[in-house]
């Protein structure tokens, strides 16, 4: 049985074999969550598969045991990966890995910024109490990461993480993610019911991304569970006691939303047993640790270390990253995809044309009618780096009409170079 799954558990397809085995109909797989189709929770096992991606691991659905092995590889930072990925790396060696890569870590996220040792020296106060964390920051800087280094370095560390994205899920569906459901209890239930991501995070941490954005009517019904530490699945009667740690993540100001009367205030104040406020990336000092960090989690082998020149660095650390670390990291993935084979050093050449401020660098694409190439669009984690060349390629041949030799030029590549990447189809 084989199934495609998004990194944020997300099932996209399941094949007849798969159906078969689990007992269900497609349609009760396809476009819910992981753990409404395999009764358990996505990133812890992918967690426990992350060193030994050979292994299977065991799961029961329905009563019965299910063997699941994990194919591809996964970025090692990772919070969450995907299982059964079917798209093989055409360039094994940039992603190999070298070695285990280390637990994150709050210690793991220190990286020389004054202002996030702050953060991480007022949160490690808290590891092992019952005070809840509300982590404030732009979209992208890294909230999520936190959170699972928060849990990594806490005595509950051998106990599952389990993330929720409160804007990421369709109000209908977000009660029966959160709370889990019996079964019946609504059309299109599964017959046997499933645990709700808190029944998911006993005994470890839940995390509620985005929480701002959940709907008024659950606010009350979480704010009961957290008060009480027991949840009642819809269609049940019986309550079911928890022991979670609570991390929440927000862009929103909720001080604001509750005086908009869209939070409320009690459960604001529930949450917000500490706040610490992530700094955007255009604040922070330690870009080129951080960069470095992230090339070495996509090319972790010693003999293929990839390089930044130096002018590449200051483009770098002089522009303001409006997506923050979500933006460099994709920024740094396409750089290191439209290198050659052979090649180790990043020039200003391989990076997005919107780091460079001078109006003369986009003069001559603009006469020519030719849009700047947008490198930093959204990527899908775990995609492979000759799969994010060719998608580069392929954009700015569309930008330039289908010119080969203007294509290269805005990639600043050989025309031999571009028709490589465009041939791997």
């Amino acid at each position: 049985g084989m199934a495609a799954v998004t990194p944020d558990g997300q099932v996209l397809a399941i094949n007849r074999n798969g159906t078969d085995i689990l007992g269900i109909r497609p349609v009760d797989a396809v476009r819910r969550d992981f753990s409404m189709v395999f009764e358990s929770n996505l990133s812890t096992l992918v967690d426990r598969l992350r060193h030994h991606p050979q292994a299977s691991g065991e799961i029961h659905v329905n009563g019965k045991a299910i063997h699941v092995q994990l194919r591809g590889q996964l970025p090692p930072l990772a919070v969450a990966g995907r299982v059964f990925d079917e798209v093989p790396a055409a360039r094994p060696a940039r992603r190999q890995e070298a070695g285990s890569p280390p637990r994150l870590t709050l210690d793991t996220l220190n990286t020389g910024d004054t202002r996030l040792q702050a953060v991480i020296d007022r949160t490690r106060r808290l590891l092992g109490r019952d005070i809840p964390i509300l982590i404030q920051g732009e979209s992208g800087a890294g909230k999520e990461i936190f959170a699972k280094a928060f849990h990594n370095s806490g005595p509950r560390h051998d106990q599952p993480f389990v993330a929720l994205n409160c804007a990421s899920i369709p109000e209908t569906l977000i009660e029966s993610e959160l709370f889990g459901y019996q079964g019946g209890a609504f059309t299109g239930a599964r017959k046997e019911g499933a645990p709700g991501k808190i029944q998911q995070a006993n005994g470890g941490t839940l995390f509620l991304d985005e929480i701002g954005d959940m709907p008024l009517n659950l606010q009350a019904r979480l704010l009961r569970v957290l008060q009480e530490r027991c949840v009642t699945p819809l269609g049940s009667t019986k309550t079911i006691q928890v022991d979670i740690a609570l991390v929440c993540a927000t862009h929103r100001k909720l001080r604001e939303e509750v005086a908009r009367g869209s939070f409320r205030e009690d459960l604001y104040y529930r949450l917000n047993g500490m706040s610490v406020t992530l700094p955007a990336l255009r604040e922070r000092s330690d870009i080129r640790a951080l960069v470095s960090r992230l090339v070495l989690a996509e090319v972790p082998d010693p003999a293929l270390a990839v390089h930044f020149s130096e002018g590449a660095l200051k483009a770098i650390e002089g522009y303001a990253w409006p997506g923050n670390i979500r933006q460099l990291h994709n920024a740094i993935r396409v750089a290191i995809a439209l290198l050659d084979e052979g090649e180790q050093l990043i020039t200003e050449q391989h990076l997005p044309e919107e780091l460079f401020e001078a109006p003369l660098a986009a003069a001559p694409a603009a006469a020519s009618g030719v849009e700047p190439m947008r490198a930093t669009e959204p990527l899908a984690s775990g995609t492979s780096l000759d799969e994010i060349g060719r998608q580069a390629a392929m954009r700015a041949l569309e930008a330039a009409g289908g010119n080969i030799s203007s294509a290269a030029r805005q990639l600043g590549i050989s025309r031999n170079t571009l028709y490589r990447k465009l041939g791997k189809m």
